[in-house]
Formats: structure tokens, sequence, C-alpha cells
């Protein structure tokens, strides 16, 4: 029999450090059957799936600021000019003037908003808040450009639920029913968080309204005392049909969710008052928000506004950008997917 070499044994404790590497993948061993970690993280990837779009959202962030410092310091380096020379020449100096007339524009819209100063320290802050504003759109126009010259893709994969995890049957839907892309909105009309999503998902709902579908699901956090009843007010607008307009008023006036008010929202919606007031009373759908918090818990929603996109989870209030480009990379998916059937 000839003699173990040298390479034989490095083989060998190759072999057992596997063994070794697999046996420490147990977490617990039930009735003599071992689990593994993997074997955890499959059972409980609904509910790991939170967490898991929360260090996303950390390592989007990240990405977009070094996408974005890359890409300043390459033009400047093309150019043979520092970065703040670069941002003085294509973002400050392009950014739009503002005019007097767009200053009183402002000034006698919202005056409310200056009282106590002059008009000359009026016009001052409102030309600073427009400055920003415009300066904040020329850079996001110098930045897209920027992207497309140097070709930029992220390609960063998001936590997946499992399919068709989230019911849609009996909640507020709105768009084409045959949509490729599906929002799923977890939400609480007291959370403003879920007040600033409300208008970024208001523009969502214009700029897909042929090729995206949105529910609306209720989430009513413990810490928003009016937030279930306003639930409940939702769903007595939504057996009238005007669900959507109703959810509108009530976040665009999150100081008006007492009973009283969300009764005088509906009136003047032109909702029939007496079935309103009466749906409203009886608590005729106090097990509606509870089913959708029952099944976003199941789901790993723990706050609001958390978004099902397809199978992605989204947690927290998303830019219009952010969500724009998540619901675009679905689509390019589904198109992609379609074209192989």
């Amino acid at each position: 029999m000839s003699r173990p070499t040298e390479a034989m044994f490095l083989v060998l404790f190759a072999l057992l450090g596997h063994v070794a590497e697999a046996q420490t993948d147990v977490v617990a061993v039930i009735g003599g059957r071992p689990l593994t970690d993997a074997e955890l993280e499959e059972i409980g990837k609904d509910q790991l799936a939170r967490v898991k779009s929360e260090e996303l959202s950390i390592k989007r962030q990240v990405l977009e600021d070094y996408i974005v410092k890359r890409l300043l310091e390459d033009e400047a380096k093309a150019r043979g000019v520092t970065v703040q020379a670069l941002e003085r020449s294509e973002i400050d100096a392009k950014a739009l003037p503002v005019t007097d007339d767009q200053k009183r524009a402002v000034y006698e819209t919202v005056p409310q908003n200056y009282a106590g100063k002059t008009e000359a320290e009026a016009f001052q802050m409102i030309e600073q808040n427009l400055r920003k504003i415009r300066v904040a759109e020329a850079r996001r126009r110098f930045l897209a450009d920027l992207r497309k010259k140097a070709g930029v893709q992220v390609l960063l994969k998001g936590p997946v639920v499992t399919a068709g995890a989230a019911t849609t049957g009996g909640d507020p839907v709105t768009g084409p029913s045959n949509a490729r892309v599906t929002v799923v909105e977890y939400s609480d009309f007291q959370c403003p968080f879920c007040a600033r999503s409300y208008e970024t998902l208001k523009q969502l709902r214009v700029k897909y309204k042929d090729s995206v579908k949105f529910v609306f699901k209720d989430f009513p956090l413990s810490i928003h005392p009016q937030a279930p009843k306003a639930a409940e007010a939702g769903s007595c607008a939504l057996e009238q049909g005007r669900f959507w307009e109703f959810h509108a008023r009530v976040f665009e006036n999150q100081r008006a969710l007492q009973v009283p008010d969300l009764k005088k929202t509906a009136a003047a919606l032109g909702l029939d008052a007496q079935r309103f007031d009466q749906c409203l009373d009886s608590g005729k759908f106090d097990a509606e928000w509870k089913e959708d918090m029952a099944e976003g818990t199941k789901l790993g929603v723990s706050a609001t506004p958390t978004m099902l996109i397809n199978s992605r989870l989204v947690v927290g209030a998303k830019s219009l950008d952010e969500m724009s480009a998540i619901i675009e990379e679905e689509l390019q998916k589904a198109r992609a997917g379609a074209a192989q059937d």
C-alpha cells in the first residue's frame, strides 16, 4: 500500500473542514433531526424580508452616494477642473433664476407662513427656498445626464416574500386588472410618513396608470389612537365607491381624524352622510383593518408605510425616483418574462 502524500492530507483536511462548516450551520436539533440555518432562513423568509429590506435601503443609499461621487469626480477629471468648479458651472449656474413675480405669487398664496415678517424679509425667505429647489432640480438633471453617459446600471436585488402572499380581494384597488406590476401599500392614516408616501404614490398612479395596479391596506399602529377609526371610515367610503377621494382628503388634512371630522369629510365629498355615519358608528368594518394587520404581520410588516411591489418588500417613505426605479425594474422583468413565453 502506498503511503499517503501531502496532497492527500490536504484534500482530507479540506473535506473535514467542509463537514465541520456544515455542522456549525445547524441551529437546532429536534428529535435527532438537525435544523440548518439555511432551512431557518427559508422558514422565516417572509418575516426576515422586512429586516433585509431595511438593510437594502441602507445599501441603496450608500451605493447612490458612491455613484454620484464617482460620476462627479470622473467628469471633473475629464474636464481638468475640481468637483466644486464643475458643480458651480453645471449646477449652480444652470439653476433657473427666481423672479419677483414668482416670489410675490408664493407670498400671496400662503401669507400666513410669513406672519410677523416684512414683505422684504418674506421675499428673501421665499427666494432662498425656491433657489434650493431650483438647484436641486439642476443637480438632478445634470446627474441624470452623467448616469446616461456612463451607462450606470444598479443591479442590487431586493428581498422577496412569498408570491401572492398579500391578498387583494375587497381592498381598494386602482389601475388595470391585468397589470404586470402590483403595488400593495400597508398604511396608517395618522402616520406622517404615510402622508409623505401618499404624495409620491399619487404621482406614481398618474405616471403608471396604464401598467401598474395599486392596492391600499390598513395597518393602524398602536401609537396612533385615531388611525383605527380612520381605517374604518375608509372602508365606509369604499362601501359607497368613494375610497380614493376620501383617502386623499384624509391624508391632505391629518389634523381632522376625530370621528366628527371624518363624518364632515365624507359629507363634504358628497357621500350619503346618514349611511356613512351609521357605518362608522356601528364598527361594522372593525374586522377589516385587523385582517389587513394580521396579513401584514405575517409578511414581516411592522412599520408604515410598507409596500409590497410584486414580491419585493419596500419599507418606509421613498422618493419618486426611488419608487420609479423599483417599478421600472419590475416592469422590465415582467416584459422579459413575457418575451420568453
